[in-house]
Formats: structure tokens, C-alpha cells, sequence
């Protein structure tokens, strides 16, 4: 009877834990519904705090597509796995908004509707293969009021910048006007008289190009106030620019304003000091520009007489017809070792050009943030820029030249909360005395890299304009433009880690397994070099007659050459064989882990847990 009553207890023991585990599952969903915990190393499906303040503020319905061509993409695994990885993105996008986004997961067959309606709304698509089939990868988005933007294709390349992508895309949506931008220049970058050609000048290919994607206003020479509506300022070579236009730009700044500045110790494009009587003058006058009223109160350091050389970076030019062209150590190319890849703005770019440019640096005690954007090689140094005022050889420049080992900041990010640089002028109507939010402003230490000698080839064709870009410039001004004419919330999305996670064990063999590779190699090169010296002695001892016979020494050498040349490539096949072997027997360590060890450890855990049970109910038993 007393063991009857134990296995009862036990069985209503057994459906209570049942019961409390039903209840508290049911209790966890109602309770923790949309809690999640990203486990990902690199938080991989955590927004960002930016992420989420677009996504709080979204106060109408806005409907996304997302175009996917299963079918086409079945055999490409990668672009699979990142198409994943994008739906899930947007998946965590949508369930934080309450319904208010609207996700459809379209998967656009061949000559359906969908398809249509996919190329209708801009979507790119990629033929895939022999068969004719075409790739759908992207996103298309819709607003209440027919507002519409459009990621056309998603390029597995630009992972780490896909949560900025479609949050961009969706504050497009929730902002559909054309953001305004404020133009401000001393240089004819919009076109106008040319002094030096007497005529009329097209605008810069850079205007063309920000025309297009914002509205461009210009704001004259000396403005003494901001226009409510321009989101973005753009400051171009500001020269003795009166206090009073100095203070608009420090108030506009203040109030939340975005600033994209280009000052240059040595403009090349500023014909203000020609003189088309006086051809010389152009040599003596003044091209330089600086803001330093504004830059000294921000903490930054800026010489404007001062100009960056780089004897690692320089790029051919043509200083005379009769001459080959030569490095100019002030004419730069910048290439992605010189760029920060971790931001948005100057990352995926391959080449900037640039030109006697200036440079940046926090004065101590600074308490803003100049993060890089451009960066000189740490082959570089600077000169002064009456060096360079009549230059007729550029290679005169390195005959006493000494780098100094610092990367010099050509192009940088500048980012902090600052007091008005006119303290004195605070009894103003409406004045500002600090910034409430972080100052978000580019500064570029060169206007020529909006020239478009530097980066791109114009081409009148028929009364339209062909532009071919050779450099990335313009790539560079749009980015800066489009980021800091988003709002805060977007500026602060940065690039993440990619997802791809390397193997980084078998890279490292790979890496040792090449080593030993190129060292034999070497060893084999040094061989045949040794060999060929060798031959040449004994061929340099004999008589013409016998030019063209070896001798027996020379047999000698060649056949041992032979038989070295076959031992070392035994050693390169062995060095290829030993690596292929380590990796496979690395795979099927991994595999066995995988597959067989962590069931077998379960397996037995579970068998001692039983054991152990059974062990405790014979005790329980044996003292009944």
C-alpha cells in the first residue's frame, strides 16, 4: 500500500510539473512577447540605438517589399545565405514598430506579375546562368502618400552597411522632399564667367551630380543669415568672409544644422588674383581659404599655409612635352589603405585624387571628437606653401625631403557640443550660447578634389554632357552630402561586422603552408641562378671551336641542377599534399565533434542522471 502511494505521489508530482510548465510557457508568451536575445558575436540582429529612434518615429503605415528569386538563386549559396540574413533584418525592423510596417516577402517567378511589378519600381535583376533567368535581390518601399524608394539591388559586398541601407530607405520614406543644401563658394563650382577663358563655364561635374539627388541654393558670397530650410550647409573655400556671415554659420550650426567644409592652402582653381594683363600675377596671389575663427573654436587645428607632401602617394604628371612624366609629391592618389573603411562615407571607394591639399588635428584639450575620413601615408611630411609658388620641376621637393612617420588627417568627421564662437553678440535676438545636440559636420582640407580635372573626363556629346569618372570624388561629395543631410538618428548608424564569420584556423595553415611554399620556391630560384653562373664560367673557359659543345663539367652541373630541380619540386608537391591533408583532417575532427561527440557526451550524461535515479530509489526502497 505504501509503495501504491509513493508511485501516486509521484504521478500527481509528474502532471503538476506538466500542468506549471503548460502555464509558464503560456504565461512567457503573453508576457515576453517580442523578447529576444541576440547571441551573435557580433550582434548581428541587434539594432542600433539610430535604428531605433527612425523606427519610433513612424506615425503612418509604410509597406515594404522585399524581392527574392528563390528559384534563380538555388544554386548560388552565398547570396542564399545573405538574402537570409536581409529578410531577418527586416523581420526585426517590422516587429518593432507595432504593425506600422508592413513587410511582404515577394518571390518574383518569370514573366509573372510580380516580375512586372519588381522592374516597375526600380528593382535591378542579374541574369543568372545559361537559362535566361533573372536574379530579384532588393527593396522597394511605399509610403500613405505615394512616396516611394527603392534599395535596387543588394550587393553581398556592402553587408556591414545594410542596416544603414534600409534605414535610410525608410526615413526617405517618412521624409520624402529633397533635402535642401545651402551652397556657399568662392569658386565658380556652379558655373559662371570664367576669367581666364572670358566665357561662360559649365557647372562642376560634382554639382551635376549632387543636383540630382538634393536641391541646390545657392546663398551668394556674404550671407549674413541661413535659410530655415537648408538642412545641409556647403562651405567651398571660404576667403576673409565677414563676421557677420562667420556668426550665421555658427548659429546654423548650433541650432542643429549640418556643415560640409572645404578649405585648401593652395586652390588651384581660384582664378580671383588672375590678371589677364599680368599673367605672372596669378604665381604670387593669394589661393588660400580657412575658417578660423570657427575651426580655433571647435578645437581644430588648421594652417593655411601649409600643404601635405607624400613620396609613397604621388602621381604622374606632365611637367614638360619634351619630358616623361614624373611623381609629384603634392598631387596625391589616396587609396583605400589611406580611407577609413569603417565609415560610410569614405568606404567601398578605390581612388581619390586631391592636390596640394592642407591638413587637420585636435589643438590639446580639444574636447570634440575628428575621427579620419582621408589620411596621408606615413611616407608624407608638409611644406610650407611659399615652396611651392614657383615650382617648375616637382622632384626638387624630395631632394632634402625627411618623412616624418605621422599619417596627416586630410578629411575627417568632426562631431561635439560647442559653444558659440561670439560670445559677445549674445544679447542678439534668438541668439544660441550652445549646441543642444552634437555638431555633425565633414571637413576637407582641399577644394580641387571637386575639380574636374582630378576625377572625371566631360565630354560634350551631341549638346549632352558625358561624364567618366576615373577617380572617386564625386562618390566622396555624395556620400558626405547624403549622410549629414540625414537626421542624427541615421549619421549614427555605423558599419557593422559582416556576418561571414572566416575560418581563421585554416587560414592560418593556409597562411604558414604558403611561407614554407615561397621559401622553397626561393630555394629553387637560387638554385637555377647559382647553376646558370656556373654554366656561364665554363662556357666563358672554352675555345670557339667547342662554343657550341658542352663539356663533361657542364653536363655535370645541368644534370645536377636536374636532379635538385626535381627534389624541391617534391617538397613543394609534399608542402601542398601536407596542407590539403591537415585541412581535411581538421574538417573531419570538426565533423566528428559535430555529428558524433556531442551526442555521445549527451548520451552519457543522460545514462549517469538514470543511474543516479536508480541508485537514490534503491537506497529509498532498501530503507522502506
Amino acid at each position: 500500500m505504501n509503495a501504491i502511494t509513493k508511485r501516486a505521489s509521484g504521478g500527481l508530482v509528474l502532471l503538476l510539473l506538466a500542468l506549471l510548465f503548460i502555464g509558464a510557457t503560456v504565461i512567457s508568451n503573453l508576457v515576453l512577447r517580442g523578447a529576444r536575445v541576440d547571441l551573435t558575436a557580433n550582434s548581428e540582429y541587434t539594432l542600433s540605438d539610430g535604428s531605433k529612434e527612425i523606427l519610433g518615429k513612424i506615425d503612418e503605415p509604410i509597406n515594404l517589399y522585399f524581392y527574392f528569386s528563390d528559384e534563380a538563386s538555388r544554386d548560388l549559396a552565398p547570396i542564399r545565405t545573405y538574402a537570409q540574413r536581409v529578410r531577418e533584418l527586416l523581420e526585426e525592423m517590422a516587429g518593432r514598430t507595432g504593425g506600422k510596417i508592413k513587410l511582404s516577402v515577394i518571390d518574383p517567378q518569370p514573366f509573372s506579375e510580380e516580375e512586372d511589378e519588381a522592374a516597375a519600381a526600380g528593382l535591378q535583376s542579374v541574369p543568372v546562368g545559361t537559362t535566361g533567368n533573372k536574379l530579384f535581390f532588393g527593396l522597394a518601399g511605399t509610403n500613405s502618400l505615394n512616396g516611394k524608394a527603392v534599395i535596387p539591388f543588394f550587393q553581398p559586398d556592402k553587408e556591414v552597411f545594410l542596416e544603414y541601407d534600409i534605414a535610410k530607405l525608410i526615413q526617405n520614406l517618412l521624409q520624402p522632399d529633397k533635402p535642401v543644401i545651402g551652397l556657399l563658394s568662392s569658386l565658380p563650382i556652379g558655373g559662371g564667367f570664367d576669367q581666364t577663358t572670358q566665357q561662360m563655364s559649365d557647372p562642376w561635374a560634382v554639382m551635376q551630380q549632387l543636383s540630382e539627388l538634393f536641391e541646390v541654393r545657392p546663398l551668394g558670397l556674404d550671407p549674413k543669415t541661413i535659410d530655415p530650410a537648408v538642412k545641409l550647409l556647403m562651405v567651398v573655400h571660404p576667403k576673409a568672409l565677414s563676421d557677420d556671415t562667420q556668426y550665421a554659420i555658427d548659429q546654423f550650426l548650433l541650432g542643429g544644422g549640418r556643415l560640409l567644409l572645404f578649405v585648401d592652402p593652395n586652390a588651384n582653381a581660384d582664378t580671383s588674383g588672375n590678371d589677364p594683363s599680368n599673367p605672372s600675377a596669378a604665381m604670387f596671389a593669394d589661393k588660400s581659404s580657412n575658417l578660423q575663427k570657427l575651426l580655433g573654436n571647435w578645437g581644430v587645428d588648421y594652417k593655411a599655409d601649409e600643404v601635405v607632401i607624400d613620396r609613397a602617394l604621388g602621381l604622374q604628371v606632365q611637367v614638360s612635352q619634351t619630358e616623361p612624366p614624373v611623381m609629384h609629391p603634392l598631387i596625391l592618389g589616396l587609396r583605400t589603405a589611406q580611407m577609413n573603411d569603417q565609415d560610410l562615407v569614405s568606404a567601398k571607394l578605390d581612388l581619390i585624387n586631391i592636390d596640394t591639399a592642407g591638413h587637420f588635428k585636435l589643438k590639446e584639450g580639444a574636447t570634440a571628437t575628428l575621427e579620419p575620413l582621408l589620411q596621408s601615408s606615413s611616407e608624407a611630411s608638409t611644406i610650407s606653401i611659399e615652396r611651392i609658388r614657383y615650382l617648375p620641376d616637382p622632384r626638387e621637393l624630395l631632394k632634402d625631403f625627411t618623412a616624418s612617420g605621422e599619417n596627416y588627417i586630410i578629411a575627417a568627421r568632426l562631431s561635439g557640443k560647442f559653444a558659440s564662437a561670439f560670445p559677445d553678440r549674445a544679447s542678439q535676438p534668438g541668439h544660441i550660447a550652445e549646441s543642444a545636440e552634437p555638431v555633425q559636420a565633414i571637413l576637407i582640407a582641399d577644394t580641387d578634389i571637386l575639380s574636374n580635372r582630378l576625377w572625371v573626363q566631360v565630354q560634350n556629346f551631341f549638346g549632352q554632357q558625358l561624364i567618366s569618372p576615373f577617380a572617386d570624388n564625386g562618390d566622396l561629395i555624395v556620400n558626405s552630402a547624403d549622410n549629414l543631410s540625414g537626421s542624427s538618428a541615421l549619421i549614427s548608424i555605423r558599419g557593422r561586422n559582416s556576418s561571414t564569420r572566416p575560418f581563421t584556423v585554416v587560414e592560418d595553415m593556409r597562411r604558414a603552408a604558403d611561407e614554407r611554399f615561397r621559401s622553397t620556391e626561393q630555394q629553387l630560384q637560387e638554385q637555377l641562378s647559382e647553376t646558370e653562373r656556373k654554366l656561364n664560367e665554363l662556357q666563358a673557359n672554352k675555345s670557339s671551336e667547342n662554343a657550341m659543345i658542352m663539356s663533361p663539367e657542364q653536363q655535370a652541373e645541368v644534370q645536377r641542377f636536374q636532379n635538385e630541380k626535381v627534389r624541391i619540386r617534391k617538397e613543394l608537391r609534399d608542402v601542398r599534399r601536407s596542407l590539403d591533408q591537415d585541412i581535411r583532417s581538421l574538417g573531419s575532427r570538426t565533423k566528428f565533434i559535430n555529428i558524433a561527440l556531442v551526442p555521445i557526451l549527451v548520451i552519457i550524461a543522460a545514462l549517469l542522471f538514470w543511474n543516479l535515479r536508480r541508485n537514490r530509489r534503491r537506497t529509498v526502497m532498501g530503507g522502506n
